[in-house]
């Protein structure tokens, strides 16, 4: 147990940063010297695991000390005033971000919504702050057996609804995949058996088509003048797959899961995926309708890659992603791997994040005008407007519109604007008229047809699926509708 095992995981730490870095190590040590974990190891462990994670981010030497000192206001009443003194403005701050949003135990409803609050205004002053969040809780979750019974299930449930999505919607792939694959046995324990059952033998089975495939896909790469590449496999994640299980489609039925190992193949450049993506198709035949660009239109989290699924060597179905050093960091790390942080104006405006970090702002301004008690809206709108699964879609000039799987033309309306919602009148997707409540899918080109004092409809109501869309239609009907006056 040693501050290298965190300072071996940076590319190239400054003297100051191993300095930082190793004071903090030194201090959260002594602070939580007499302290134990209930697995009965000592206590630093956990600060050292939640450091490690984020340094494997390639995060700050500043993000990786308040890491190590996250718990020591809480746990060991340190004041802030001796954290900001000894590590500085800046590292406090992050400190007490993180430690605010650890004050409140999940006891009920009211007390989970109010320290949801907290943890997204504490992210849109400094992103970091749910960064060091969700390092902390990979460890809790690793270490979820040593809790009591009772508190395992609410613990789990939180992990699954609140933060696997949103590392989702930062794009932090793995830790996604690692978060909902330590809750799904605690949340869905016999279909956690029932998936493992299936899966025995097959990972292997798998592995041994490929073993062919890649070689040949390597040689022939290489004879069409590529050099700079790899290639390796991805194993789905057992949540995942449980999801993809759901699917009418799939109907339970393994034989239907084309992806459960899947080869990945990372290039130098753009053109080289796209080039890579002709070899491929060249050698075997692709699956109609499986082939997907999301390059030239990334998923809303920023996700990048060229994936297709092909009958490869013996008639397996196999996929393959394509993409690029870059994109990988992304898909893998999100917007920890362009995150940048301004000297000026510290600490208080926190991160500088690439624009798809919109969202967070969106959500704070959303939060305002959620009243004090309203829990179940607060948390329901919540899981369907911010965390659920999204779509994108485009205007016929190409802008980019981001909504939650199941949207609607009227929720797409009222995304660009709600004078186009209360106004429209007609629809059309993909070039074809269909109606308002027509459910939209990734990459619909929508447009809005609109009509002079045209209302919304009372049935919209119940068609539109964002809390943005109804609380407009809502407030046009309150004031279109005439008063009734008492007869």
């Amino acid at each position: 147990m040693s501050v290298n095992e965190i300072i071996n995981l940076l590319k190239n730490p400054s003297q100051n940063d191993i300095e930082i870095i190793t004071k903090a190590f030194e201090f959260a040590k002594e602070a939580h010297e007499d302290q134990k974990r209930l697995s009965g190891d000592p206590f630093i462990i956990h600060p050292l695991e939640t450091a490690k994670t984020i340094a494997k981010l390639q995060l700050d030497a500043k993000t990786i000390a308040a890491a190590l000192l996250h718990d020591v206001c809480e746990d060991k009443n340190v004041e802030e005033k001796i954290i900001r003194k000894k590590f500085g403005e800046e590292i406090a701050f992050l400190v007490s971000g993180v430690t605010k949003l650890g004050e409140i135990k999940y006891k009920d409803a009211e007390l989970k919504t109010e320290n949801l609050r907290k943890m997204f205004l504490a992210m849109a002053k400094d992103i970091r702050v749910i960064f060091i969040r969700l390092a902390d809780r990979m460890h809790n979750m690793q270490t979820l057996q040593f809790i009591p019974k009772e508190k395992q299930r609410r613990i789990a449930e939180e992990t699954l609804e609140i933060y696997a999505p949103i590392a989702n919607r930062l794009g932090i792939g793995e830790f996604k995949g690692q978060l909902q694959d330590l809750a799904f046995p605690y949340i869905y324990p016999e279909e956690y058996k029932k998936v493992k059952e299936m899966l025995k033998g097959r990972y292997e089975q798998k592995e041994h088509e490929l073993i062919k495939t890649k070689y040949e896909l390597e040689k022939e790469i290489k004879k069409n003048g590529i050099n700079d590449f790899s290639v390796d496999s991805r194993i789905k994640h057992l949540y995942s797959l449980f999801q993809k299980f759901q699917r009418p489609e799939i109907n339970m039925d393994i034989e239907n899961i084309y992806d459960l190992i899947a080869l990945r193949i990372i290039v130098k450049n753009v053109e080289d995926c796209y080039k890579v993506l002709g070899i491929i198709h060249n050698m075997w035949k692709p699956l109609p309708g499986k082939i997907k660009d999301y390059i030239a239109t990334s998923k809303p989290n920023g996700y990048q890659s060229l994936h297709t699924t092909i009958f490869a060597i013996d008639g397996a179905i196999t996929e393959i992603q394509i993409r690029t050093k870059k994109m990988h960091e992304e898909a893998e790390y999100g917007i920890a791997a362009h995150w940048a942080y301004t000297e000026s104006n510290k600490p208080r405006t926190g991160g500088v994040v690439n624009p798809r970090m919109s969202w967070v702002n969106q959500l704070v301004d959303w939060q305002k005008s959620i009243a004090q008690g309203q829990t179940q809206d607060f948390l329901e709108t919540l899981k369907l407007d911010f965390f659920k699964d999204r779509v994108f879609c485009f205007t016929p000039k190409g802008d980019v519109i981001d909504l939650p799987e199941g949207a609607t033309a009227i929720d797409f309306a009222y995304a660009i604007h709600s004078d186009i919602g209360n106004s429209a009148s007609a629809a059309k997707v993909n070039n074809k008229f269909v109606s308002l409540d027509t459910i939209l899918k990734n990459g619909d080109i929508v447009e809005i047809q609109t009509q002079k004092n045209k209302k919304p409809s009372a049935e919209w109501l119940e068609r539109a699926k964002t809390s943005l869309a109804k609380k407009q239609i809502r407030s046009a009907r309150r004031e279109h509708e005439p008063f009734k006056r008492a007869v």
